[in-house]
């Protein structure tokens, strides 16, 4: 198994690694975003279900006037669907101007983590894709999966989310 060198794990735009990060629990694993994408943590609430949208994509809720796309991050990672409870969180983020909205289970922390406490991720040769793991990061006895939500929220079927933002700025709405 090769491991991908801390370079290569890092972020675009050079070292952006070392900082606060907002920890969420997803099937019983933590997990840790960048918590400067992070714009408001809500509970979570019923979406307005959307037509022909991917299973990972919940609906869209009104955000104070916006249309919030919002996206379960258990069935993005493949973990199977989960049962809403009063601890589901909503996790609204600012990535790239789009406003997303992430369900997790919960939210657990935040903490500061320096560039030597992130492992990069192992390469599984392909096996699955590790493209949106920044790394791993150990504190005290807890591990965390580092991701990279910018990576994770881009590419073809994040194209949806340029609907929503359209239907923000007033243009329009596209066909069945």
């Amino acid at each position: 198994m090769e491991m991908k060198t801390p370079t290569e794990a890092a972020p675009p735009g050079g070292n952006q690694a070392a900082g606060e990060y907002l920890t969420f629990t997803l099937g019983g694993e933590e997990y840790a975003i960048d918590i400067l994408r992070v714009q408001e943590i809500r509970g979570y609430e019923p979406p307005t279900w959307i037509a022909h949208a991917p299973p990972f994509i919940k609906g869209v809720i009104n955000l104070r006037g916006l249309i919030v796309p919002l996206v379960d991050l258990r069935i993005k990672f493949a973990l199977g669907a989960a049962e809403y409870t009063p601890f589901t969180v909503v996790v609204i983020l600012n990535i790239g101007g789009r406003i997303i909205g992430i369900v997790v289970d919960s939210v657990s922390d935040v903490v500061f983590l320096e560039p030597a406490q992130i492992r990069p991720a192992p390469d599984f040769s392909g096996i699955f894709d590790t493209n949106c793991i920044i790394g791993l990061a150990a504190l005290e006895s807890r591990m965390m999966i580092v991701t990279d939500i910018e990576r994770l929220m881009t590419g073809a079927d994040m194209a949806l989310f340029d609907n929503a933002q359209d239907l923000n700025q007033g243009a329009g709405v596209s066909q069945c």
